[in-house]
């Protein structure tokens, strides 16, 4: 496989920065979110992954920082497909702190000569569920335009976190596998009306709104509905379009139908960093 350098320098955090959470928890930041780029952190006491790169090495090292967290503290990098808004910043993390880099089989041979040298690929199979450290990660197969697109639940004694983006729709598998999640990271990335009134060609509208494409307000809304449970705390809006979308429209079609009792929402940005989000005994939501 070819290398390729390096070429962005290396933050240098200060000290004092928190490399985990210092108690039992299981926590998230989304650290981006949109077409120019998408990053999720989670991270247990003793184990800290990042869920695809798709902003460069230094933003990803800016951006933890915001948050008191720090890049060499990581343990892995997970990736759900090859595009670009997930997978830009993979080998130069993968290489600047000597991490193993987790991807499906589909997914690395589509992007694998984009990454440049990987030292440590761990394959996963979509539907079988496997651990790094005391995270239980469970991919699961997604309609998507990619080789072999997946989402995935991360899990440990202190609750369940279940991210679902770049998907068209929701199958009863996809639906089975999100049930329980204490925490949702939901994509709701267009809204109708915008998408089809909005500047892109006709083909990429296609696109768009088809079964490989993306969720709209409106699908997600289905999908959360069908989700809902007591113990569902926090739900995080993403992958919301900077076109053909808004986080108010977003919000307002998400949430208008819920009944009194509603988890809590937020929407996740393209440009800055979420916040960190704990779950456990006693959680600390900001």
């Amino acid at each position: 496989m070819k290398t390729t350098p390096d070429t962005e320098a290396s933050v240098h955090l200060p000290r004092g920065c928190n490399a985990r959470p210092a108690q039992d928890t299981l926590s998230i930041c989304v650290l981006a979110s949109g077409s120019k780029g998408n990053a999720i952190y989670v991270a247990s006491a003793q184990t800290a992954v990042l869920f695809d790169a798709g902003l460069s090495g230094i933003q990803i090292e800016r951006r933890m920082r915001q948050r008191g967290l720090s890049p060499d503290t990581l343990d892995a990098l997970v990736v759900s497909h090859e595009h670009s808004d997930h997978v830009s910043g993979i080998g130069v993390l993968a290489r600047r702190y000597s991490l193993p880099v987790y991807i499906n089989p589909g997914t690395q041979e589509a992007v694998s000569r984009h990454l440049g040298r990987i030292d440590t690929f761990c394959a996963f199979d979509c539907g079988t569920a496997f651990s790094i450290s005391d995270l239980t990660i469970h991919p699961f197969s997604v309609s998507h335009d990619a080789a072999e697109p997946a989402s995935f639940t991360i899990q440990n004694d202190c609750g369940k976190i279940g991210i679902a983006t770049d998907l068209g729709f929701a199958p009863a598998m996809v639906r089975q596998h999100l049930k329980d999640c204490n925490l949702l990271v939901l994509e709701a990335n267009h809204d109708i009306e915008m998408l089809e009134q909005g500047p892109y060609p006709w083909p990429i509208k296609q696109r768009v709104k088809s079964r490989t494409g993306h969720l709209s307000n409106e699908s997600a809304r289905d999908l959360l509905m069908e989700l809902l449970h007591e113990n569902l705390r926090h739900v995080i809006l993403a992958h919301i379009s900077e076109t053909n979308n808004t986080p108010e429209k977003a919000m307002n079609a998400v949430t208008g139908r819920l009944n009194a009792w509603r988890p809590r929402f937020s929407a996740a940005c393209q440009h800055t960093c979420g916040d960190l989000i704990h779950l456990g005994p006693s959680p600390d939501d900001p």
